[in-house]
């Protein structure tokens, strides 16, 4: 199996980190593979913020129910759809979508773990009054790094449980 095909496989959600430091390499990496996700017309309509203090740590963890995971993580970074770039809603969420899946498959090929925490989304109002009162910036995804401080495993649905088989009518 290639390299890539691997890591899609391997990879899974870490929620428990040790305290070791990533170094800024390793998050420029990460940050690179994000910034070359796909976009429709290359608008790239993605901003990031990254954070790794634990005033701030702490603040943004007081916006979700995974609290203790993102005080646990070494760096967080914020995804936000920069709606001054936008040109379809549909597309551009999408595209921030694969963003999120590049920066997570490069922390997995570089030893870091993450989390894509989805449910910092019901907090919307509680992120924008501590990071970006911007509105032209909507929080899309918060996701948390660390290097694993234990392993994680998943299932599957099978391919046979997954596939639609439609016939096409004249």
């Amino acid at each position: 199996m290639n390299e890539t095909l691997k890591s899609i496989r391997e990879r899974r959600s870490i929620r428990n980190f040790t305290n070791e430091n990533i170094d800024e390499e390793k998050i420029e990496k990460i940050l690179e593979a994000g910034r070359w996700a796909p976009s429709g017309k290359n608008n790239q309509p993605w901003k990031f913020k990254v954070v790794s203090n634990e005033e701030e740590k702490n603040q943004i963890a007081d916006c979700t129910h995974y609290s203790d995971v993102v005080k646990d993580s070494q760096v967080l970074i914020l995804i936000y759809l920069d709606k001054d770039s936008m040109y379809d809603r549909t597309k551009d969420v999408q595209s921030i979508g694969a963003c999120c899946q590049n920066m997570c498959l490069a922390a997995h090929s570089l030893g870091v773990g993450s989390v894509w925490n989805g449910e910092i989304l019901n907090h919307r109002d509680c992120i924008k009054e501590i990071i970006d009162r911007s509105e032209s910036l909507e929080l899309m995804a918060l996701l948390c790094f660390g290097y694993p401080a234990e392993g994680s495993s998943s299932t599957r649905l099978s391919l046979d449980e997954i596939l639609i088989n439609l016939t096409l009518s004249d």
